[in-house]
């Protein structure tokens, strides 16, 4: 069964996190880094090397990161997207699949602005790597994918959503290289060694897809209708990760931008 890469952690029915219309102080500059030791070296080392683990500032140094897959690569979310993002979001298909309510432009952008701004969120948005960067980013718009720290007690825990929101590159393989992708960055970058998506009971393309990348059913809401799955990221599991994506090339975003066919922050 294909994936279908719909809403809410893969199609899930619940809202997005986030879809508030919030605004947050202003983004605070990027710390330099150093290269890490492995792509996904132990949880120990990257402390000692980024010196950043999960802090705030972590969950911000994807502001000029560009990971490049074979099927879709992954861009920052800039104010540019947001109008093909908010054409996307008056499909009352995309509603109803993830549970939300259409926003006019404005509240759009703001939303942009608190998933760059909020510190237990990273998002990228979801270009499909034929087009772009020949073609404009906003005509390579496919669709997004984001990481939540919103586990109080564990902050190693990330939930995990992804959206394809184009029909045409639906059940294309899109939204598993994208998951990929995220999941490999929040390992390697932000700290994560737990990953959960919830999805829509009825979704079972989605509940498949993330069994497919070594998620396992934990548990069931009947009231909101939607499956946890969750993935403990061992030394085995990490090792797997790293074959999967071992393809990526992480790039600068500013660097890769040029006068035509890339759109202004």
């Amino acid at each position: 069964m294909s994936e279908q890469g719909f809403g809410r952690v893969s199609a899930g029915i619940l809202v997005r996190p986030g879809r508030s219309g919030l605004c947050e102080p202003p983004l605070a500059p990027e710390r330099p880094q150093a290269p890490l030791p492995h792509p996904l070296a132990s949880p120990e080392t990257r402390s000692g090397v980024l010196g950043l683990s999960l802090s705030a500032e972590a969950m911000k140094i994807n502001q000029d990161v560009v990971l490049r897959g074979k099927k879709v690569t992954l861009v920052p979310y800039t104010p540019a997207h947001v109008p093909r993002y908010h054409e996307w979001m008056q499909s009352e298909e995309l509603q109803r699949l993830t549970a939300s309510e259409p926003l006019s432009l404005e509240q759009e952008y703001e939303m942009q602005r608190s998933w760059r701004d909020d510190a237990d969120k990273c998002t990228f948005i979801v270009l499909d790597s034929e087009r772009w960067p020949e073609q404009s980013e906003e005509n390579s718009m496919v669709g997004d994918v984001n990481l939540f720290l919103t586990n109080a007690e564990d902050p190693t825990v990330g939930e995990i959503e992804i959206m394809i929101a184009e029909p045409n590159c639906r059940g294309r393989g899109f939204g598993k290289e994208a998951t990929l992708l995220m999941m490999a960055y929040g390992v390697r970058k932000l700290g994560i060694t737990k990953f959960e998506a919830k999805i829509g009971q009825e979704n079972e393309a989605s509940i498949c897809m993330f069994k497919k990348l070594h998620f396992k059913e934990v548990a069931v809401n009947s009231i909101f209708q939607e499956v946890t799955l969750r993935l403990d990221v061992s030394d085995q599991e990490r090792q797997w990760l790293l074959e999967q994506t071992n393809h990526v090339e992480e790039k600068s975003y500013a660097e890769l931008k040029q006068p035509a066919g890339v759109l202004d922050t």
